[in-house]
């Protein structure tokens, strides 16, 4: 059994949700500064083929140990989070790039009106009910700040995205509950930069923003996690 320091013992755990086309390695960056600066961390892994069903893997991670937990999402893993996080165990929500829903909304209802003039996201014909980027477009839309050759890998180990994940609607949204801190990335070309402030906005979320593609938290693990342990932080001192 593996023994907390004192230190390490009053921190929240740190959950992290990733999103769409993507599985949880995204987050290798982000996890390992975390863990250096003494944060206990879970990687979700979510199948993206239900809301239900991320939903409740992700409950099951929370769950897995005891004490409070920052619940992190990034892009489709905000509207998880925003569902999961009603559990007495979360002491705050952390969008990275992300959807944060209101009750009854969905990714598809977010998305069914575009921002005038905003980039139209590479995503091909549902195939089987399910959705992928353009391979050769990804890199581009999701991914232009990382690595040519780590893009290439994203773009070629993409997950298929079940379009009923889409259409997963809301039915209580945490933010209303409990607080949340956003980060908008000012180069995403998935979801517009416009439409992340204003659901932050809505969710009274703190915001901080940076430069950064969708994938931020690949290409900046270092803003990531400083936002997450603000967080921390802040819910730590109010449970005191």
């Amino acid at each position: 059994m593996r023994v907390l320091t004192a230190a390490s013992a009053i921190k929240p755990r740190i959950v992290l949700v990733h999103g769409g086309f993507a599985d949880g390695s995204g987050w290798e960056g982000v996890h390992k500064i975390l863990r250096k600066d003494g944060y206990e961390v879970t990687v979700v892994q979510n199948p993206t083929i239900s809301l239900v069903d991320d939903v409740e893997v992700t409950k099951r991670a929370i769950a897995a140990r005891p004490g409070a937990v920052v619940l992190v999402g990034h892009s489709y893993g905000g509207v998880v989070i925003t569902e999961a996080g009603n559990n007495e165990k979360v002491a705050g929500l952390v969008n990275i790039a992300a959807f944060a829903p209101d009750n009854g909304e969905s990714v598809n209802s977010l998305i069914k009106d575009p921002v005038p003039g905003a980039p139209v996201p590479p995503i091909l014909p549902p195939q089987d009910g399910f959705l992928f980027l353009d391979k050769a477009k990804l890199a581009a839309s999701f991914a232009a700040d990382v690595k040519s050759e780590t893009a290439a890998f994203m773009a070629d180990s993409q997950v298929p995205w079940g379009v009923g994940a889409l259409g997963g609607a809301v039915s209580d949204p945490a933010w209303k509950s409990k607080p949340s801190w956003c980060l908008v990335a000012t180069d995403d070309k998935m979801i517009p930069p416009v439409a992340q402030r204003a659901m932050s906005k809505r969710a009274g979320a703190t915001v901080e923003e940076t430069g950064g593609s969708h994938a931020v938290y690949v290409s900046k693990p270092q803003a990531v996690a400083t936002l997450i342990e603000k967080a921390a932080k802040n819910v730590s001192a109010a449970t005191k």
